[in-house]
């Protein structure tokens, strides 16, 4: 159980990293591409790793570790709000259909593979 922590931390700091890195250079435009990017990405990574049905210790890292710490609901769910309450209400609904559209879609796909 002790290695399924370590697993899942190792995996999390690599992730935490990679998404600090792709949402401070890519989230400056009309839209935060940078969020986008890494909760598709991660969606499609997530459903690859549980559809390729490995050994616990290696979903712990992949999975919730490094696609867990990825990917960032709260982040998300702060842009989305934010362009509301600014009066982007539709940019903040297209936001929000493309990014669970496509983080479905990608998940769906890489589970497939």
């Amino acid at each position: 159980m002790m290695w399924h922590m370590v697993a899942v931390g190792c995996g999390g700091f690599l992730g935490t990293m990679l998404r600090f890195e792709l949402s401070r250079r890519l989230n400056r435009s009309i839209l935060p591409f940078g969020t986008l990017l890494v909760n598709s990405v991660g969606s499609f990574f997530i459903g690859w790793i549980v559809g390729m049905e490995l050994a616990i210790p290696w979903t712990l890292f992949w999975a919730t570790g490094v696609a867990g710490a990825l990917t960032t609901y709260s982040t998300l769910m702060k842009e989305i709000w934010t362009y509301w309450i600014e009066g982007h209400k539709g940019r903040a609904a297209v936001y929000t259909m493309l990014t669970f559209g496509l983080g479905i879609g990608l998940a769906y796909f890489g589970y497939s593979l």
